[in-house]
């Protein structure tokens, strides 16, 4: 059977990360994996974790299964955090949330899902997107393609084009959108660019499906949710996939959620009924810790505090970095306009490298990027700044 067997290709991000960590280098630099570093270069586990686990460890009782759907409470905290606790997709109970292996696990279990409901829609994705969303798409046995998003000349939204596409895609079919901090542009429509986008995909009867793996990353966790918002009409139907990686530093924890809204609650419990089938013959149910730890910072007043205010000190690293990227790359290279870098939200921006320009940055300087030119410019630090400018500078 596997004697057969070719060799897959590395990972288009991953690959680069193993290759990182083989370089002899003494002065690499990593801007590959979507990891937030603090000014240190290390990836830290926040103090309100901390806490939480230790709590946890205390009153743990039993290592039994968690249902198919997850831990109930963090279910709950989770879809007041996107929606609000009183928000009426809330209220009304059409909203149906089930804890998953983290975002990706989201994505695929809706996937699973929308393949079983209705088997023969395709799922659309920004041009570009993160390179794993058509891969889980198709996966699942989805078909993908893709609409209009970004502009490199103008390093910013298409939005007539995107919304031309929008208007000229068969009803029924699901859209996956960005609910910020784009991954891999960092470019992201405006409160009324969203709401256009909104009108346009309900007018054509389409499925949102939003991916929010950033929430809090960008402006802050309601300025952020403000495009979801412009989703959550009365009688609407969406999906949203969420996760905790970045936001709470729990990377390896693999947490994240599905909430499905449905048009009342009745439907969003069929479609609960289901979406526990597709998680049944997968993986059965989640893990626990993670859950655990989300919800016990989520319903403790102090802990959210101090979340919210070890997340206010990750947001404000990531855009200094991005003010400070801008500054300098614009006075070692007058000839261009870097102020995009500094206008993007999120971890992430597209370089303006060419793959031939990335590939010289990795063989002669030890500078690993993605090969579209996509950089984490939170693994940016004081230290190492300047000399990354340099570096892209030269290649330039």
């Amino acid at each position: 059977m596997f004697q057969q067997v070719e060799q897959a290709p590395p990972d288009a991000i991953l690959g680069l990360n193993e290759a990182f960590q083989r370089d002899p280098a003494t002065d690499k630099i990593n801007l590959t994996v979507g990891v937030f570093k603090d000014a240190s270069g290390k990836t830290p586990v926040l103090n309100c974790v901390k806490e939480a686990e230790r709590r946890l460890v205390q009153s743990e009782a039993t290592k039994s299964y968690l249902g198919i759907d997850g831990m109930p409470k963090f279910d709950e905290l989770a879809r007041n955090l996107l929606f609000g606790e009183e928000h009426e997709i809330v209220t009304s109970g059409r909203c149906a949330t089930l804890q998953t292996p983290g975002g990706t696990g989201a994505l695929r279990v809706a996937a699973d899902l929308v393949k079983k409901v209705s088997a023969n829609v395709k799922i659309w994705c920004s041009d570009p997107t993160w390179p794993n969303h058509p891969s889980v798409f198709r996966a699942a046995g989805m078909e993908s393609v893709t609409y209009p998003y970004f502009d490199p000349a103008t390093n910013s939204v298409k939005i007539d084009e995107m919304l031309n596409a929008v208007r000229s895609m068969p009803s029924g079919d699901v859209i996956c959108l960005h609910a910020c901090c784009h991954n891999p542009t960092g470019a992201d429509p405006s409160p009324e660019q969203w709401k256009q986008i909104a009108d346009a995909v309900y007018e054509q009867g389409l499925i949102p499906l939003i991916d929010f793996a950033y929430q809090g990353f960008g402006d802050g966790l309601q300025e952020d949710a403000a495009g979801l918002h412009e989703f959550c009409r009365p009688g609407c139907e969406l999906i949203v996939a969420s996760s905790y990686s970045k936001n709470f530093g729990l990377y390896r924890e693999r947490i994240g959620a599905l909430s499905i809204v449905a048009t009342d609650e009745d439907a969003a419990q069929r479609v609960l009924s289901q979406a526990k089938i597709c998680v049944r013959t997968n993986y059965s149910n989640p893990p626990a810790h993670g859950a655990g730890i989300v919800a016990t910072i989520l319903e403790d007043a102090d802990l959210r505090a101090a979340w919210e205010s070890e997340l206010t000190e990750m947001r404000d690293r990531i855009n200094s970095m991005r003010r400070q990227f801008s500054e300098m790359m614009s006075a070692k290279c007058p000839q261009r306009d870097f102020s995009y870098l500094a206008e993007g939200r999120g971890m992430f921006s597209f370089s303006g490298l060419t793959a031939e320009q990335v590939d010289l940055l990795r063989e002669k300087h030890s500078v690993y990027i993605v090969r579209n030119g996509r950089i984490n410019v939170a693994g940016m630090t004081d230290d190492n700044i300047e000399q990354l400018c340099d570096r892209i500078a030269s290649v330039l």
